[in-house]
């Protein structure tokens, strides 16, 4: 999963595209919020940046200011990843939190309809994930051929039924807010064509930015791919993080000790990480006890509480340390981690000698190391 979130899209570009230029008022009241107490963002689609905020009282909750004509606004409610899309179109607009509907504008209740179509396909595909990943490990080894394909036909049914929606909506900017669900699992024809079209969602300000990001990223790439890669070769560079009681520990005192290490980058709301955990579970298992193989997780989490329960869910019975602190945690700038899953492969003398093993390449360099 990408350090940018597809529920925010935190734009690093140096250059943001503005709306309209021409400001309208916005009214956004909810009803069925949680406790009283808890704080509601009205957030800017395009910079990330809280444009309002309020305090939630007897289940509702009431924002107004200005913001640019149909400007992509989201509502979120307290630490919440998940946001609630709508346009700014000038019509004020009802939310029901606890449903997620919304009524207003022709083009927001619009909107609101196709965001629950994609919430319950999006859905559908990490609670096939996470039954999976519920499973004791031997059997998801005994599973695994059988789920990969299971999983690839899921996400080929969720891309379809994402395009459906925009393919729908390609007279209006309502794509805009779902482009960005759907964008990864595109390939680059279809990703160039939707944002080379003269729909009117191509050209809106959300897009474009989106666009010049992923040319930055296009030109950046292959340099950010060989900084990441030139650490391969290199001693491990040493960090502390606590455990999962709080107790300190550094990387050096599991790390260049005699055995082989895989530090592994990882978080308990990651979906690809809890695709991919399995075979390092499967790799434990099979070269821990006989050749003192050992796996140090290094966690992007900032919920204490998700990180433990999924370590005991997803059966990972080795070592675990986080500062929970997200993406700003010390592992992602110490190892230039831009994405997890990810892992370093460390020999015995603590120098790094792969990154990036997943699945089938994890299986196959273990087994040249250890002969099996």
């Amino acid at each position: 999963m990408k350090k940018f979130s597809i529920f925010l899209l935190a734009l690093v570009s140096t250059v943001v595209v503005a709306c309209s230029g021409k400001d309208v008022k916005y009214v956004v009241k909810g009803v069925g919020a949680p406790a009283s107490g808890m704080i509601v963002y009205l957030i800017d689609g395009i910079s990330s940046t809280v444009i309002n905020s309020t305090v939630i009282a007897d289940g509702g909750f009431e924002m107004k200011g200005k913001a640019e004509k149909d400007a992509l606004l989201a509502v979120k409610i307290g630490n919440a990843d998940h946001v609630i899309w709508l346009f700014n179109d000038g019509k004020p607009v009802k939310i029901n939190v606890a449903d997620e509907s919304m009524t207003g504008s022709a083009l927001n209740n619009k909107l609101s309809e196709c965001c629950r179509k994609n919430n319950v396909a999006n859905k559908e595909l990490f609670d096939m994930t996470n039954e999976f990943l519920a499973l004791p490990a031997n059997q998801q080894r005994a599973r695994m051929q059988e789920f990969i394909p299971k999983y690839n036909e899921a996400v080929s049914k969720y891309t379809d039924i994402c395009m459906g929606l925009i393919e729908e909506n390609m007279d209006n900017i309502i794509p805009v807010a779902l482009f960005p669900y759907v964008a990864s699992y595109l390939d680059a024809a279809k990703l160039n064509e939707l944002l080379d079209s003269d729909a009117p969602f191509a050209k809106h300000p959300y897009t474009v930015n989106y666009r010049l990001y992923l040319d930055d990223t296009d030109v950046m790439a292959g340099d950010y791919e060989l900084r990441k890669q030139a650490i391969v070769g290199r001693k491990f560079i040493d960090l502390e993080e606590a455990d999962t009681d709080g107790v300190n520990h550094k990387l050096s005192e599991y790390v260049g000790k005699g055995n082989w290490v895989l530090i592994d980058f990882w978080a308990s709301w990651c979906g690809p990480c809890k695709t991919e955990m399995p075979n390092v579970v499967e790799a434990y298992k099979k070269y821990h006890d006989k050749y003192g193989f050992n796996v140090v997780s290094l966690s992007f989490d900032r919920d204490k509480e998700a990180w433990k329960k999924a370590i005991v869910s997803w059966n990972m019975p080795w070592i675990h340390l986080s500062d929970l602190k997200y993406w700003d945690t010390a592992a992602a700038g110490i190892y230039n981690v831009d994405s997890i899953p990810d892992n370093l492969l460390v020999d015995p003398q603590g120098n790094i000698v792969a990154r990036g093993l997943r699945g089938q390449a994890l299986a196959d360099k273990l087994a040249e190391i250890f002969g099996q």
